[in-house]
């Protein structure tokens, strides 16, 4: 599919290469390795060739190679007005269309030439405002330009899915960002999720790498209740006794807004309460700061009928514990909100989005981007059931709801089925594991260093094919962020600099 465009110009020459490099590239070990690797299949495919062509029904190269040349030409000439002025009328990420998905489903690294150029200049526009060089600006005029900037363009978000201890996933995802300094600072996570979530945001950034070697999931954080005590009711399959241990030892007493201050990260747990009378909701630092951030966790991880539901619990001003909601029990954010993106957006200001997805109800029916995007008539048949099917899902729980309303337990199992199926499971970007049955039986297994290590592998290598994505969507965000660091550092009296660096 990566090379339909090309296959009638390859010869079995250059075929039987590129099938060596692909069995190569499933067997890479970094980044660096699978990248190389990478580009030779992109030189020996065509795929370098399709690059330098602007033709393309996805974006708009007129406009693109418009702006390139008037960027280019008011930095060199130093008309710093009028390049403000230029950058201002398109500081979008996807401007003109260039973000497209399909644009970066037909070379491994990489997209159109014209789309890496305009990139390119766009970040060295905004450096060149940054330094010394431009002196029509003070200070205070350059800090006031990048602040626009920075409010106007928006920032990314990562979201990691539930998905029991297949959640070891996100922590090769997590590894291969930061490897390239692509994680974003706004975090979100339901289940499994709020797990990985949760371990970074209430850590210090210099303990990131210590975590992600896994040493703080090898738990018995999942331990199954005696056929005696599943007969005397009041509980699930599984003991929440360890899972709330296993987390308040890894997590400690710490608040969101305790968090925030240390990490530095915006993370959310998403949470649903146990009654459908109620939406599901996103605990932060801004909505819930005083939320001890391990209560919320195990809210978020308590699957219906694995764990029951659980009560939340905060810390008062004075450091004494009381419940939150004392009348709410609450139960897994991703039944109902597995991917809260439009809540996060507004609260951060989101431009784009990440997605790690791993639910093993999810994952067997996700697409890749070439078949969500086809528009092609061959591919009516299946986005019609894909439709269709979902609606009369949908139907058939609210007709069923209507039927048996009066029978609580009936009715909230078919409130969380419905929540299951009326959710959105997709990002902007979407990283996505690639399932056999054996991923099934990994499922209720307390993560042990063999398994974290196949888990946070297979992450990796699902996260390197979108590394260029990834790059193209936070290049200009990231220079504008680096932009406004510098100029306020430079900025601030010599004997507040510590201060600045420490916070």
């Amino acid at each position: 599919m990566l090379f339909k465009d090309f296959a009638s110009d390859i010869n079995p020459h250059q075929a039987y290469r590129i099938k060596r490099l692909k069995r190569k590239l499933e067997s890479a070990e970094t980044y660096q390795e699978w990248k190389s690797i990478a580009l030779k299949i992109d030189e020996e495919s065509g795929a370098q060739e399709w690059k330098l062509d602007n033709c393309s029904p996805y974006f708009d190269a007129e406009i693109i190679s418009h702006r390139l040349s008037m960027l280019k030409r008011y930095r060199v000439q130093k008309r710093t007005r009028d390049l403000m002025y230029i950058l201002r009328e398109g500081l979008s990420y996807d401007i003109a269309n260039i973000a497209h998905p399909l644009l970066f489903t037909v070379a491994y690294v990489g997209t159109k030439k014209i789309i890496e150029d305009y990139i390119e200049e766009v970040s060295q526009s905004l450096a060149f405002i940054a330094s010394e060089e431009c002196t029509c600006l003070n200070a205070k005029e350059k800090i006031s330009f990048f602040e626009q900037c920075k409010l106007a363009f928006g920032q990314p978000a990562l979201m990691f899915s539930g998905g029991s201890t297949l959640g070891l996933f996100h922590t090769g995802v997590c590894k291969a960002l930061m490897e390239q300094d692509l994680m974003p600072n706004v975090l979100s996570g339901s289940s499994a999720g709020a797990i990985m979530t949760a371990m970074l945001g209430v850590s210090k950034p210099s303990e990131f790498s210590q975590i992600l070697k896994g040493q703080n999931f090898y738990s018995e954080a999942f331990h199954f209740r005696k056929l005696t005590d599943l007969i005397k009711g009041n509980g699930g399959l599984a003991d929440v006794k360890y899972l709330k241990n296993f987390l308040v030892e890894n997590l400690g007493n710490m608040t969101f807004a305790e968090a925030l201050q240390t990490s530095g990260l915006n993370i959310n747990i998403a949470v649903a309460p146990y009654e459908a009378s109620q939406d599901a909701r996103i605990m932060n630092a801004h909505t819930s700061p005083d939320l001890l951030v391990w209560s919320a966790v195990l809210a978020s991880c308590a699957v219906p009928v694995l764990f029951p539901p659980v009560r939340l619990t905060s810390k008062r001003y004075d450091g004494e514990y009381t419940p939150y909601m004392a009348s709410t029990r609450w139960v897994d954010g991703s039944v109902r909100s597995d991917f809260p993106q439009e809540k996060m957006s507004r609260l951060y200001n989101i431009n784009y989005s990440i997605a790690s997805q791993v639910n093993p109800h999810v994952v067997p029916f996700m697409q890749d981007d070439i078949s969500r995007y086809r528009k092609d008539m061959l591919s009516w048949p299946e986005r019609i059931v894909r439709r269709q099917g979902k609606v009369i899902a949908k139907g058939v729980m609210d007709f069923a709801r209507e039927r048996v309303g009066l029978v609580p337990p009936v009715r909230r199992l078919l409130d969380h089925g419905y929540g299951v199926v009326d959710q959105r499971y997709y990002g902007d970007v979407n990283i996505v594991g690639k399932y056999s049955l054996r991923h099934y039986s990994y499922m209720l297994q307390n993560p042990r260093p063999y398994l974290f290590k196949i888990l946070q592998k297979e992450g990796e290598r699902a996260t390197w094919p979108k590394i260029s994505l990834i790059e193209t969507h936070a290049r200009v965000g990231k220079t504008i962020q680096h932009c406004l660091e510098l100029l306020k550092y430079q900025h601030v009296p010599d004997q507040n600099r510590k201060e600045f660096i420490a916070t």
